[in-house]
């Protein structure tokens, strides 16, 4: 039961799982402050006099009717950020060292086909009738009929 455990965590979906977790969460205080600090200040550049930038407030008299597109922008910024840095770094190199380990097996010895197997068979067969002269001894020899 234990040997099963070590092999589960040792196959490597779950060291890759881990290593992408504590990477993205370290990664996603700098994506934070980059987009808090140099993005948002643009997208609020677009959205005019108004301090929150493209968020419409619905009702005024009530402060949780706020649409914040800014900070929608934001997010899909910081996720295509993570993402790419994740792919790039992660992912990606990963994939490289899979597909030589699969060129690696692929380049050992292959078992012939039956079709081969049959035709060597067959010439095995023709080279050994050729050698041996076939008389009336010879078991394989064809039946005469005089």
């Amino acid at each position: 039961m234990i040997k099963g455990f070590k092999d589960f965590l040792m196959r490597g979906n779950v060291i890759d799982l881990a290593v992408a977790v504590v990477i993205g969460a370290a990664f996603t205080a700098i994506v934070t402050a980059f987009t808090s600090n140099f993005i948002n200040p643009i997208i609020a550049l677009f959205g005019g006099s108004n301090v929150d930038g493209l968020a419409v407030q619905l009702n005024s008299a009530n402060e949780k009717t706020v649409m914040d597109f800014g900070a929608i922008i934001t997010a899909v910024i910081n996720f295509a950020i993570v993402a790419a840095v994740v792919y790039f770094i992660l992912v990606l190199p990963m994939n490289k060292i899979k597909e030589r380990r699969e060129r690696g097996k692929e380049a050992g010895p292959s078992e012939p086909t039956d079709t081969e197997l049959l035709k060597e068979i067959r010439d095995l067969l023709a080279a050994q009738s050729q050698q041996r002269p076939r008389g009336p001894q010879d078991p394989m020899a064809p039946m005469r009929r005089d």
